[in-house]
């Protein structure tokens, strides 16, 4: 039979977000192409550094185990496939048990997601990124230039904001056209109404179906956490729409404008997921970053919340 990712959770990312090629992207941008396969045919026993997504993915992998392969990550690029080899390569080298990859040699890869049956895409690249969301694809442009959490060898954690990433952007809306109060009171007036999903709810679905299959087999662990700008009372709106969905997060915080980034060094998440450029901005100092490219706050001139 065919080899088939139906039931495992698939993560789809490029190879800037995996390793660090920021130098070989410079010689690209540079010199061109033809520089830069040279430069990583030059380079292929030489094993890339780590890059800001590695760290999530070692750790997802290794909800697989003998028995049971739960997790499958697949190389999506716009790489050519000679780089490629270097790509595999040092993935080998790194431990990374990755046999898959689809290089495209400078065209949009994120086309070939709903074939990978992908719950997420992760890429250094932004138009792919908003592409994937286009098509409805969990997807993140990472920041390569974010800060790593220490600690937590046993447990995957990740940290999501609300407000179009698990939610939609329906009440953000509310916020860039009217103001906090008219948030407040639309949230208020609509605490018992589930929000829209929005783009990141299938991959939080999907990682607690990949917690629920593992169960005690292997030792990583997940946790989860909603980090928001709400508060009281607009948090109601929000655990209510996790209730009705029936997916648990393990950690919410609720922080009416405190900036973000201290809280989240203190959760150490290995990824956040936020869609305020601004949020982003302070959460990279502290850990591996994803900007989500979605919503009303990507769409010009936005105050952040």
């Amino acid at each position: 039979m065919p080899y088939s990712v139906e039931g495992k959770l698939v993560v789809a990312i490029s190879s800037r977000a995996l390793f660090d090629f920021e130098e070989e992207n410079r010689v690209f941008d540079a010199r061109g192409e033809r520089a830069y396969i040279d430069l990583q045919y030059s380079k292929l026993e030489v094993p890339a550094k780590q890059g800001v997504a590695f760290r999530l993915v070692k750790k997802l992998l290794a909800f697989n185990s003998a028995g049971a392969q739960r997790v499958e990550v697949v190389i999506l690029s716009k790489n050519d496939p000679v780089s490629g080899l270097r790509i595999f390569r040092s993935a080998e080298r790194a431990g990374l048990p990755i046999e898959r990859g689809v290089f495209t040699r400078g065209r949009s890869p994120y086309r070939y997601l709903d074939a990978l049956r992908a719950n997420l895409f992760l890429s250094a690249n932004e138009q792919d990124v908003m592409g994937a969301l286009d098509a409805r694809f969990p997807a993140a442009r990472v920041l390569p230039e974010s800060a790593q959490a220490d600690g937590h060898g046993d447990e995957v954690r990740i940290a999501f904001d609300g407000d179009a990433v698990l939610f939609s952007d329906e009440a953000e809306s509310v916020y860039q056209r009217e103001g906090l109060a008219a948030f407040t009171k639309h949230e208020t007036v609509h605490a018992l109404k589930p929000l829209p999903p929005g783009p990141f709810k299938p991959l939080l679905e999907a990682l607690h179906r990949l917690q629920a299959a593992a169960g005690q087999e292997v030792p990583m662990r997940l946790r989860t956490a909603l980090v928001t700008a709400r508060s009281a009372p607009a948090h109601e709106r929000a655990v209510r729409t996790l209730v009705d969905w029936n997916i648990a997060v393990d950690e919410a915080l609720f922080l009416g404008g405190l900036d973000k980034g201290e809280f989240l060094k203190a959760f150490q998440p290995d990824f956040y997921f936020d869609d305020q450029r601004g949020h982003v901005e302070s959460a990279r100092q502290h850990v591996a970053t994803g900007h989500v490219p979605f919503g009303i706050a990507n769409q010009g001139g936005s105050a952040t919340r």
